[in-house]
């Protein structure tokens, strides 16, 4: 196949829908496909895997780590000199709708990819009234492809419950060889100073749709109840709320984004995994955790559940209950049997969500979108 692939980033580990997509190319490239890559957001030189073009750009106001892309003739002259069999669309945004009418107006078949949950953010930023007329363009652009890739049921009902049709699932894997509790590092945890306590890890961006209050009111609560010694929060990541998150918890430990093996040893040195994200679709990050051994404590909305309760490799808390979570902590750090039966659990779930055995499918499900098309 020649598959030309859209994203609206692509800076290697950026985040977990970016490291997708990245395993996605892999397995492609693997498998004898040649693909190429446009997007708005690249480090030159980060990855010779597949070429990649990018768009011209401005950043996104509410959101500066991100770029807004464009889709103009010479995007239109590299698309038509690769001559693409199939097009996946990562990103919903103006350059894949272009990339979309691009292979309706040449009878390319089109996969689009929902990783993101967009509508749930707007909420978090005073927008809600508009989130009847993002599901309207969402249900006209995902209609339109051949067919919407979901990571999970739980997404793929949702998307349907909004109009959606051809709604098919494609998961997501997990690097076993880079994401494993063999990469502690007991070095790593006196760097953190975190000898004789227990590390809870956030990986993620710092942004209000994360729900890092959750974060930032379970740090007070530990402190309130006096246990604040007991426990060392590791936070992974950044972003704009970043100066809020390092005043309101000044004893945490702040990495910085981590790519790379620092990423896995940072999980792995961890102890209990903490994301109260209410608007993941599928959460990486968490299965990335039980892979590195650390049971999950997370919201009962949203992706993140949905893995946490398939592997009992965690638990699941009311969202934004400070109580309910901080009872999680509490229980993963006094509860050693619960500790370690959740953690085996969690690793267990893990060993079976190879990234070959996840894409392979994909691969054979736009194989044969191509062969079918190429019918009438």
């Amino acid at each position: 196949m020649k598959v030309a692939l859209y994203a609206g980033t692509y800076v290697k580990d950026k985040d977990g829908a970016v490291r997708s997509i990245y395993q996605l190319v892999a397995s492609m490239v693997k498998s004898g496909h040649t693909v190429v890559v446009w997007t708005p957001d690249f480090t030159p030189g980060e990855d010779g895997m597949v070429p990649v073009n990018k768009v011209p750009s401005v950043p996104i106001p509410l959101y500066p780590d991100y770029k807004l892309g464009f889709f103009n003739a010479v995007v239109e002259r590299q698309l038509d000199a690769f001559a693409p069999d199939i097009i996946h669309i990562s990103t919903p945004d103006i350059v894949g709708r272009k990339f979309l009418q691009y292979a309706r107006n040449r009878g390319i078949p089109v996969g689009s990819a929902y990783h993101t949950d967009f509508p749930s953010y707007l909420s978090y930023y005073r927008l809600g009234f508009a989130e009847p007329a993002v599901w309207k363009f969402l249900r006209k652009f995902y209609n339109a492809c051949d067919v919407t890739l979901a990571p999970n049921e739980i997404v793929r009902q949702r998307l349907t419950g909004k109009g959606i049709e051809r709604v098919e699932l494609w998961s997501r894997g997990i690097d076993k060889e880079l994401f494993d509790p063999s990469r502690r590092s007991e070095a790593m945890r006196r760097q953190w100073n975190a000898e004789g306590r227990t590390v809870i890890v956030y990986a993620g961006r710092f942004v209000l749709y994360k729900d890092i209050e959750v974060v930032m009111s379970l740090y007070q609560r530990f402190a309130d109840e006096e246990l604040g010694d007991k426990v060392r929060f590791v936070m992974i990541g950044s972003g704009p709320e970043e100066e809020q998150m390092r005043a309101r918890m000044p004893e945490a430990v702040f990495t910085g984004y981590l790519t790379g093996t620092a990423l896995p040893e940072a999980y792995a040195s961890g102890d209990v995994f903490l994301f109260p994200s209410t608007t993941e679709a599928f959460c990486n990050v968490v299965l990335e955790a039980l892979a590195s051994g650390l049971p999950a404590v997370v919201s009962d909305i949203g992706g993140c559940m949905e893995l946490v309760k398939r592997s009992d490799g965690g638990i699941v808390a009311k969202a934004g209950d400070i109580d309910e979570f901080f009872a999680a902590c509490r229980k993963l750090i006094d509860d050693r049997d619960t500790y370690e039966a959740m953690k085996a659990r969690g690793i267990a779930f893990a060993e079976d969500k190879s990234w070959a055995a996840v894409n392979g499918a994909l691969i054979d499900r736009y194989r044969g979108m191509i062969a079918a098309k190429a019918l009438g």
